[in-house]
């Protein structure tokens, strides 16, 4: 899939978009497994593609109590953990599946990701 396709899609909030790894049809030993066994488990694993910005936070009201300060829009956010290229393993329960240019991906809560895997060399 071209790279300008994903950068259309906005993550909101505490969610992370997740690209499932293609896992094999056989076994260690070479048993070929039926198609559908690995949806059927409850923790996968998969790359992330896009994070959402975090969990919201309240501005402090007493920030904008003086009439000549700018009240704007603002939103801060405590930023996740998860980040572009990292492998993620989680609970399948908590994510949603989605197809998008005929390619699977999840959308996950960053509280059902279990382990986070960070490869420094490549960023």
């Amino acid at each position: 899939m071209k790279e300008n396709q994903l950068d259309k899609l906005i993550v909101v909030g505490d969610r992370v978009l997740i690209k499932p790894k293609s896992e094999d049809s056989k076994t260690r030993s070479g048993l070929f497994l039926p198609p559908g066994y690995k949806e059927k488990e409850e923790i996968q694993s998969g790359y992330v593609v896009k994070a959402g910005p975090g969990y919201p936070i309240p501005l402090p009201t007493d920030e904008f109590d003086e009439p000549w300060k700018k009240k704007e829009d603002q939103v801060n956010y405590i930023p996740l953990q998860a980040r572009r290229g990292d492998l993620a393993i989680f609970l399948k329960k908590g994510a949603v599946e989605i197809r998008y240019h005929d390619e699977k991906y999840y959308i996950v809560p960053q509280h059902s990701i279990l382990l986070l895997e960070r490869d420094e060399d490549l960023l």
